[in-house]
């Protein structure tokens, strides 16, 4: 039986998405993924090379989303905490690159690069959080909850999707 090339990305991908949730992205070889779906190292980086092409893709499916949270109108902060628990939740397995270990290292991140649009989109989240001009209790707050479902949703992946949400709105409403 033969594989379709789409067959082993779809296989690589997939394999990606939960090592980088359970791993981290930095702590996942390329060697780590391709022991994961049975190839060699060689093989994954003929369909991704180099890694940050597997992040990247992983990460497309969620541009449109990402965007229309940013871009999205909020009759109040609760209603932005909301949508963005919802988003959290819905891209759990994903999520820990969007905060995390993309933008892990602001000091070393090229302009224009992948981790500088990681980067981006959580400082967006965050003055959307803190609004214009805030005390130190609003950003201290704002950086939690950013924490909160970072590692609420990275760290839950086996639990059900509705049970994750509703804990999270739960400590949400707590900032």
């Amino acid at each position: 039986m033969t594989t379709s090339s789409d067959d082993t990305r779809t296989r690589i991908l997939a394999a990606a998405r939960e090592l980088f949730a359970e791993r981290g992205y930095a702590a996942t070889s390329l060697s780590d993924i391709a022991a994961a779906v049975g190839l060699t190292k060689t093989a994954v980086a003929y369909h991704f090379h180099p890694k940050d092409r597997l992040a990247l893709e992983l990460l497309s499916p969620v541009a449109g989303d990402m965007l229309a949270l940013l871009d999205a109108p909020y009759a109040s902060r609760a209603a932005f905490v909301e949508a963005l628990v919802e988003f959290a939740v819905r891209y759990r397995s994903v999520i820990r690159l969007f905060m995390e270990d993309l933008a892990a290292d602001d000091a070393t991140t090229t302009p224009g690069s992948e981790r500088d649009q990681i980067a981006t989109f959580r400082d967006t989240i965050y003055a959307k959080l803190v609004g214009d001009d805030p005390g130190p209790e609003i950003r201290l707050k704002s950086w939690a909850l950013l924490g909160a479902l970072q590692w609420g949703a990275v760290k839950t992946a086996d639990l059900p999707e509705e049970q994750v949400r509703d804990v999270l709105l739960e400590i949400a409403k707590a900032f």
